[in-house]
């Protein structure tokens, strides 16, 4: 049976944002140089890594040449065969943030909107114009624009440097993607202000026919799912432990169950703890929101907590792994097709 290719970008220093996500979920990625397109993931064997330039990897998925990859969802959307074998199969992880955003020239000032860009396309048109918009995203724009009502435009491609088209004068006006917008604002451009066509980030996608013909690549598959996944919502948790002193484990596990919101996930673990103190101790663990450790200490600390230590959790598994369940359903519908 052969390997699960994964193909990562090679955009970037020796592993790229990818790679570094990948190793923080606990697949670290070994790869000999920046000038070697594979590499291999160590703790899962099975596993071929493929560097490709990110704008590539969708139709590297879509043509079987990958069986996964991660890239961003924008390049997914613009540039996946519609009605094809490539599904995404988580859509956020969390890095490469940004926005597919329609941008004027800051000369138009009485332009602020989809909807006064649709009034400028009907006075171009009756000029016998059509507005020029640069663009690598042709599908995406296109069917933002149409839904908007707007059908008298023409979209000019481009690879690159989109910023200058205005100044330039082969095209009126740009729809590219943009983290900060400081470049556009730099070349006197601003986007719409209901402009945003798609928010886009770091996605894994995936070759729904592939994967269901080979459980092989379907067993490793759901294991990255399993710990990127987990990896992504223990982002959110933190582990607190603590020392109790009380009579019996329910009885500190009810002081503890008394503010319901701040004794974790489904409850408090309690254990004795054997001390020469002459007291009795009781340990108490939780797994508790982030955004609530402070309360959480407060509230062991007003129960007589001892001790008390927060650590950050490394994987949160809830009883199902989402992404894996969410792909098999996609692979029951593409097989149904």
């Amino acid at each position: 049976m052969a390997n699960l290719r994964l193909a990562l970008p090679s955009e970037g220093a020796l592993y790229g944002p990818a790679g570094d996500f990948l190793r923080e979920c606990g697949l670290n990625v070994s790869r000999a140089s920046s000038r070697r397109y594979t590499a291999t993931i160590p703790s899962l064997p099975g596993v071929d890594v493929l560097f490709q330039r990110s704008s590539d990897i969708a139709g590297e998925i879509d043509g079987g040449s990958a069986d996964i990859g991660i890239t961003g969802l924008d390049r997914f959307l613009e540039t996946h065969q519609e009605g094809g074998d490539s599904v995404t199969l988580f859509e956020d992880l969390g890095f490469g943030g940004a926005s597919l955003v329609i941008a004027v020239p800051d000369g138009w000032l009485d332009v602020t909107s989809l909807a006064d860009l649709a009034d400028l396309a009907l006075e171009f048109r009756q000029r016998g114009q059509n507005l020029r918009i640069a663009t690598k995203y042709q599908r995406l724009v296109s069917r933002a624009l149409h839904r908007q009502g707007i059908n008298y435009f023409t979209l000019v491609h481009a690879s690159g440097g989109l910023e200058a088209a205005p100044v330039m004068g082969y095209a009126d006006l740009i729809a590219d993607i943009s983290a900060t917008g400081t470049t556009l604002r730099e070349n006197g451009l601003r986007p719409l202000i209901d402009g945003v066509v798609c928010n886009s980030q770091a996605a894994i996608i995936g070759n729904a026919r592939l994967l269901a013909a080979d459980e092989k690549k379907l067993s490793l598959t759901r294991e990255i799912l399993e710990r990127v996944e987990s990896f992504m919502r223990a982002r959110d948790f933190q582990r607190v432990s603590a020392n109790i002193e009380g009579e019996t484990e329910a009885q500190v596990a009810e002081k503890v169950m008394a503010k319901r919101d701040l004794a974790g996930i489904h409850g408090p673990t309690v254990a004795s703890v054997f001390s020469d103190d002459g007291k009795t101790w009781f340990g108490v663990q939780m797994v508790v929101r982030r955004t609530d450790m402070i309360r959480v200490v407060d509230h062991l600390r007003a129960l007589g907590g001892s001790g008390i230590s927060v650590s950050q959790a490394d994987y949160v598994f809830r009883a199902k792994c989402e992404s894996y369940e969410e792909l098999l359903g996609k692979l029951a519908y593409q097989d149904a097709r």
